[in-house]
């Protein structure tokens, strides 16, 4: 009599670029260097004029390239999961990192835990090496500023993530705030692991430093999640592995 197996959990990743040919290399690089290789890994070249779309294509497979006009990093994301073949599903920026264990540790938490919809993980600041003195500085203060809610931390269930529904695309900055805080709405069900998941690029041309008139729809929506949080006490269900 044949056991019955349980489903096999394939993970996409889906990576939004735009203009950013500079990292998006050695982002795509610690995805294909993970323990836990994923099944899919969808670049989406929100409107580049640069070579970004040609160097995501160089990687051959399992890297595959989608092209839109510039219309922003929500959109390219949904995009993403329109097109991704996967049960499960990751987000990176082309210009962070992961750590080399995130999806087979996450894939391992849920695996073990059924109920649980998506794990988030530790994420770190750093300033790029190549910046000079003057550079650095003014990013310092950046650095420490920093927290687990960060979209290339998590690693989520497909249906979980369609039930909370797609990146608002009204939002060219803090859309993933946005997006969390419907998470907490429908009382998502995720766990906190306290392993370091996801480096963050800091430079001279993150998104919020190309479109500085960005930053105060940036703080708009994150005033809109902090009241949320607030007002109806969330953050409760979050629990960290065992």
């Amino acid at each position: 009599m044949q056991e019955n197996l349980k489903p096999k959990q394939t993970i996409s990743v889906i990576i939004p670029v735009h203009n950013g040919q500079k990292y998006l290399a050695e982002a795509i690089q610690t995805v294909l260097c993970q323990t836990r290789s994923a099944d899919e890994i969808l670049v989406v070249d929100d409107g580049s004029t640069d070579d970004s779309a040609k160097i995501a294509a160089s990687f051959g497979s399992p890297v595959q390239v989608l092209q839109q006009p510039n219309l922003g990093p929500a959109s390219a994301r949904n995009l993403g999961v329109k097109q991704a073949q996967g049960n499960l599903l990751a987000f990176l920026d082309a210009d962070d990192l992961w750590s080399p264990e995130k999806l087979a540790a996450q894939e391992q938490i849920l695996a073990k835990a059924p109920d649980c919809a998506a794990v988030l993980g530790q994420v770190e600041n750093f300033i790029s090496p190549e910046l000079d003195a003057a550079q650095q500085l003014t990013l310092k203060e950046s650095v420490t500023r920093t927290g687990v809610h960060h979209i290339g931390a998590l690693l989520i269930r497909r249906a979980a993530f369609l039930q909370i529904g797609y990146f608002d695309t009204q939002w060219r900055h803090g859309e993933f705030i946005a997006w969390w805080a419907a998470a907490k709405r429908v009382e998502l069900n995720y766990q906190i692991m306290p392993q370091l998941m996801l480096r963050r690029r800091l430079h001279t041309s993150n998104l919020t430093r190309r479109e500085p008139e960005g930053r105060r729809q940036y703080l708009g929506v994150l005033r809109e999640q902090l009241a949320l949080r607030r007002a109806a006490g969330l953050d409760q269900n979050a629990k960290r592995p065992e």
